[in-house]
């Protein structure tokens, strides 16, 4: 009895898919792709800021008046705390310019200053941008990680469509008739998720770590607030 052998070799079931199969795999390792390129970049930037953060934040302590740091506050480029501090100080300054908030009287020790509201909005504002710039791109890895399993599927209907299709054709539900739409089918299935489970795992492990520097931003920008309180502004 004489039988057909079926090629079940992946890489001929992705050459011999239909045109819509081949464009689905096509997206999915695009996808796969750029999410590995944002993870790889997203990495970087916040090991660069969490150590650009250590140093500013050593700083900052060490430092024997604002107006110290502040000559020096541009050499911590990747520092988003060096940022932040940056904008508090010129509203800082701009305030104690001002002749409206400034109500330091003759022989007084410190600067009478009042518009605290101001300092705490413009931190508060600075953090809000820092965090948008930190999350930038992370809506492909989410998009990724919950559509990815979705087009695989769309590309595993699809070859079944193409083998039940073959079938009608054929008059017969051999497997060499069924295998080749079959095998196409579960490599988009597999494509699928080998593209959402990194882009989920990346994502889930971003997301904690900016959470973690929301959190020393924040406890900077209170740190910041409590000094300049208690130097500057009147009770």
């Amino acid at each position: 009895m004489n039988q057909t052998a079926v090629n079940t070799n992946a890489f001929d079931a992705i050459l011999q898919a239909s045109p819509v199969v081949q464009l689905t795999l096509l997206i999915l390792i695009g996808l796969s792709v750029v999410c590995w390129a944002i993870g790889y970049i997203k990495w970087k930037q916040l090991k660069s800021i969490h150590e650009a953060n250590e140093v500013f934040s050593t700083k900052f302590w060490k430092a024997s008046s604002l107006d110290e740091l502040y000559e020096e506050v541009d050499t911590f480029q990747n520092s988003s705390q060096a940022r932040i501090f940056k904008a508090a100080y010129l509203e800082l300054k701009k305030i104690a310019e001002s002749p409206h908030l400034n109500h330091a009287s003759e022989g007084s020790a410190k600067p009478q200053l009042s518009g605290l509201g101001n300092i705490e909005r413009v931190l508060r504002k600075s953090i809000e941008n820092e965090i948008a710039e930190m999350e930038s791109r992370l809506t492909i890895l989410a998009t990724t990680g919950s559509t990815g399993p979705f087009i695989g599927l769309f590309g595993t209907v699809w070859g079944i469509m193409g083998s039940f299709h073959k079938i009608g054709q054929m008059g017969s539900a051999s497997l060499a008739v069924v295998a080749p739409g079959i095998s196409e089918a579960l490599i988009a299935t597999a494509i699928g998720l080998a593209a959402a489970i990194p882009a989920v795992i990346l994502y889930n492990n971003f997301v904690s770590s900016i959470r973690r520097e929301e959190i020393d931003l924040n406890n900077f920008s209170t740190d910041f607030l409590n000094i300049a309180k208690r130097n500057f502004f009147q009770e």
